[in-house]
């Protein structure tokens, strides 16, 4: 029994691996025989990761926090400030009526014609529609396709960690488990992405059906994003991740900030068999809680392409399916018309009321 509200449960077991371990499964990025020549000084960068990895250096480059953070004496980590000012920069050029209205087009599909399947998905074809239909209108389409997670050397997304179910203000805003230099946990992707999104009126998601659900490309991504949704601007109110802190700062009362909230956005999902009801739902579901606006019926859409038909006449299958070409760019239209009406001033109905549950 824990009386304390605060207490911080442990007993899951270490995952520290020994040395050996850690120089085989290093060792690993060097397996092409082009890197027999250079053996020893491989194993000179084994010792120097080892090292960072036993003495758990997650941030080795830091600076203080400064003025404006509620413990400026804290040494932040200088990978989560770049990210920070990206994302700022990013919001100045979202709020600023004079910047051309942006929005992010997000291919949900691993496929892609530069890697194992080698060929296009479906997919990108109908996000060229979408895409077609935005510039027509004079509106930057920023293009995010995520298959490059699948085909692009070093591209990554990794998993949320779920800080969110400790305490929401241990789930910083950006996200700050990333990198995570220790234990080689780089070139997150993510840090990027945040200030697309953020600078982006509209956001535009075309994705098929895995499972029953999104692919996994897109759902690591949907994940990462939960610190937009009530995430602390202040890793410094927690000192980082102590938990205990988290969880103090939260049963203070927590205000959930809504860092994506009022953009727009626009849904098309296909499959082939079964589930693109229920993917288009979690989705329009997953960015309404997050307070982004649905652009009308028109803009939120699932359908079949070549229904129990071979995957390999897909793509004619939707060649010959013009209305869901049309009902895409129509989706599309919807997003651009609603983006617009946002930029003369129109605000949604609930707009000026408060939410009586903070979570």
């Amino acid at each position: 029994m824990h009386d304390d509200a605060s207490d911080v449960r442990k007993g899951q077991g270490s995952t520290h691996i020994d040395k050996t371990a850690f120089a085989e499964r290093f060792r690993q990025r060097f397996f092409d025989p082009a890197f027999d020549a250079v053996q020893p000084e491989i194993g000179r960068l084994i010792d120097l990761a080892w090292e960072a990895y036993d003495g758990h250096r997650k941030a080795p480059r830091t600076r203080k926090a400064g003025p404006g953070f509620a413990d400026p004496d804290y040494d932040l980590s200088v990978d989560w400030i770049a990210a920070r000012d990206a994302i700022a920069a990013a919001e100045k050029r979202h709020r600023d009526p004079a910047a051309s209205l942006r929005i992010l087009g997000v291919c949900g599909s691993p496929r892609s014609d530069e890697t194992c399947p080698g060929e296009m998905s479906k997919t990108f074809r109908l996000i060229q529609l979408a895409r077609e239909i935005v510039e027509a209108a004079g509106i930057e389409f920023d293009l995010l396709d995520l298959s490059h997670l699948t085909s692009e050397y070093g591209r990554v997304i990794y998993p949320c960690k779920g800080c969110v179910s400790t305490a929401m203000p241990l789930c910083h805003w950006p996200c700050s488990c990333y990198p995570n230099h220790a234990i080689g946990q780089v070139n997150d992707w993510m840090n990027e992405l945040y200030p697309r999104w953020v600078a982006a009126h509209g956001i535009f998601i075309a994705t098929p059906v895995h499972w029953y659900q999104v692919p996994s490309t897109l759902k690591l991504m949907m994940d990462r994003l939960v610190c937009a949704d009530g995430g602390n601007p202040d890793p410094t109110s927690t000192h980082g991740k102590d938990a205990a802190k988290a969880k103090e700062l939260e049963l203070k009362g927590w205000h959930y900030p809504r860092h994506l909230a009022g953009r727009a956005f626009a849904i098309v999902v296909h499959g082939d068999v079964e589930g693109a009801r229920s993917v288009r739902t979690a989705l329009a579901d997953w960015l309404t809680w997050m307070h982004l606006v649905e652009a009308g019926a028109s803009a939120i859409i699932d359908r079949y392409v070549g229904y129990y038909e071979p995957y390999a006449t897909s793509h004619q299958a939707l060649d010959r399916d013009e209305g869901f070409q049309e009902e895409t760019r129509n989706a599309a239209r919807a997003l651009v018309r609603q983006v617009q009406m946002m930029r003369e001033g129109r605000k949604e109905p609930d707009s000026e009321l408060d939410e009586p549950r903070k979570k």
